[in-house]
């Protein structure tokens, strides 16, 4: 769902959806319990250990990845190379599901809490940005996700995709802007564009996109996760900050 090249590549993507469809049920919701010597990532539940739950789309539910590969084991990885805030044990939760819109993220957003995420990386919009969906439906559903999370004292870092102008200029400022806003409406973490790590030209990107040329492949997500890695560290820091103001009161 990359929004530098999404557009040219919109009949493969709707294809590669289409195929993955049988996946869906085994990649959604699967919580990667990932064993290391480091603690921070351990099969077991850890004393103090933070829940870090990704509620996303087929970028983070690893779509065309061998496990190991996609951006929750990468993540992982990265996590226990780079180390967590105070050496927090970390439990990464996918609850990701190909192909999901915004849409489909409100309905399987009660399901998905009942894994008791301490945080959550938010990635929707893609699927909503490719079918044209009115970016007020895409900003109304997200927000209904980060009310409930607040409500629910979860801590947000919140994905966000760029448009372009396919839609016309109107069309990409309104999405463009729904991000940013969300996230100071909420207080959120903000993750400005998931394919920002990626180069700006098409002809650049494709060492590091999956055969249909809009997933990432594995040295795609690895930049990606390199990217977006300080910013895990720092959601997981407010979920510490939380606990220990919590001690406090």
């Amino acid at each position: 769902m990359n929004m530098r090249l999404l557009f040219g590549t919109c009949l493969q993507y709707g294809a590669a959806r289409a195929r993955s469809k049988p996946m869906i049920a085994a990649l959604g919701a699967i919580a990667l319990l990932l064993a290391a010597p480091n603690p921070a990532m351990t099969q077991e539940a850890q004393p103090g250990e933070v829940r870090v739950m990704l509620f996303g789309d087929s970028l983070t539910a690893g779509y065309g990845l061998k496990r190991e590969n996609g951006f929750a084991a990468q993540m992982s990885t990265w996590l226990q190379q780079n180390g967590t805030p105070e050496g927090v044990p970390v439990r990464i939760l996918n609850s990701s599901v190909s192909g999901s819109t915004t849409a489909g993220g409100v309905r399987r957003l009660d399901w998905a809490l009942g894994d008791a995420p301490d945080a959550m990386v938010l990635e929707l919009g893609g699927n909503d940005l490719l079918r044209g969906t009115d970016p007020s439906e895409t900003r109304a559903n997200l927000d209904t996700i980060l009310a409930r999370a607040t409500d629910e004292e979860i801590e947000v870092l919140l994905v966000g995709l760029v448009a372009k102008d396919n839609y016309g200029p109107e069309y990409r400022e309104a999405f463009n802007a729904i991000y940013p806003e969300l996230a100071e409406k909420y207080g959120t973490l903000l993750q400005v564009d998931f394919f920002g790590a990626l180069p700006e030209k098409n002809a650049d990107q494709v060492p590091y996109l999956q055969s249909d040329g809009t997933h990432p492949n594995a040295e795609g997500i690895a930049k990606v996760v390199a990217d977006m890695g300080p910013r895990v560290q720092a959601l997981i820091e407010r979920v510490l900050e939380d606990r220990a103001e919590a001690v406090q009161n």
